[in-house]
């Protein structure tokens, strides 16, 4: 396949590190599409990986692993020509730093190239309630030209498991970055 895509995977603390893992298996189903997947975990990331799945991230030579203080990391400057980046889940934390250009990591820096280069960033935000803070930074990193994807299951597609309702997240992420899926589509035929 022509124009395999590169993507960045950030993996921040926030809750809902089965989003992150059904994202990595879902891409290495996809990886006919993929040239390769720069992943990066936040400090406590891979904790948070570990108390809510009881286990390791899915290893691939697909993904390769950049520590969040590596700023020699290819996707830490615009001229290495990644075409997305997925911050999976995002923290507000983290939401906060990209919205004001705080870069004070490999997360937040490769997020910042990637809007300052007007790549696709999407931000699959998991928070409850919201402030008005964490709403004026979906804000201005729309405004920027990221894409806000709340970790909101949807229900139409009647999942009965959990591993296919935090699907619903993953599917409209893959649809965001541009790779060919099957999924559930509202009022499509199979």
């Amino acid at each position: 396949m022509k124009n395999k895509k590169k993507i960045i995977v950030g993996i921040t603390g926030a809750s809902g590190a089965i989003y992150a893992d059904l994202l990595l298996k879902k891409m290495f189903t996809l990886s006919e599409q993929i040239e390769k997947v720069g992943i990066v975990f936040s400090t406590n990331a891979k904790d948070i990986w570990q108390e809510e799945l009881g286990e390791n991230y899915p290893k691939s030579d697909l993904f390769i692993e950049y520590s969040d203080k590596d700023f020699y990391a290819p996707f830490a400057s615009g001229s290495s020509k990644f075409d997305a980046m997925i911050i999976c889940p995002c923290s507000m934390g983290t939401l906060g730093r990209i919205a004001s250009g705080v870069s004070d990591g490999l997360i937040t820096r490769a997020a910042d190239v990637m809007l300052k280069e007007r790549r696709k960033l999407i931000l699959v935000t998991r928070e409850t309630p919201l402030s008005l803070i964490h709403i004026n930074n979906m804000k201005l990193v729309t405004e920027a030209g990221g894409i806000i994807c709340p970790a909101n299951p949807s229900f139409y597609s009647k999942p009965t498991t959990i591993d296919e309702l935090a699907s619903t997240v993953v599917n409209r992420i893959i649809d965001l970055i541009g790779l060919e899926n099957k999924a559930f589509r509202w009022q499509e035929k199979a």
